[in-house]
């Protein structure tokens, strides 16, 4: 199990997979599980996915890969950095896995 010490905590496990439907054609799969002492978030989906020269850009403020979108339809470029943030201020990491997979790891809680 893992918790946060904060309530935005859990904003990345629903901020991510709702990212990933936007540019999905038909599928998005999210997949929780503990590996080596870390909780693992995995969104995967079918879309185009993410040019391997902007896989950790995607991570960055104000990022925006389709210019376009305009903001009211793909946002300001915050999304994957505030979940980013978060995830990295509870002791964990977040990345891009291949095109198309979202994988963030967190410590797991040890409890008694």
């Amino acid at each position: 199990m893992t918790t946060g010490a904060s309530p935005r905590a859990g904003g990345f496990a629903t901020r991510t997979p709702e990212k990933r439907q936007r540019h999905a054609v038909a599928r998005v799969a999210v997949t929780v599980s503990a590996v080596d002492g870390q909780a693992v978030l995995t969104v995967d989906d079918d879309g185009p996915g993410i040019p391997e020269a902007d896989r950790e850009r995607v991570f960055d403020r104000f990022v925006r890969l389709d210019d376009a979108r305009d903001r009211d339809e793909g946002g300001s470029g915050l999304g994957l950095a505030i979940v980013a943030d978060i995830v990295r201020a509870h002791g964990g990491t977040a990345a891009v896995e291949g095109s198309s997979r979202f994988v963030v790891r967190l410590p797991e809680l040890k409890t008694s």
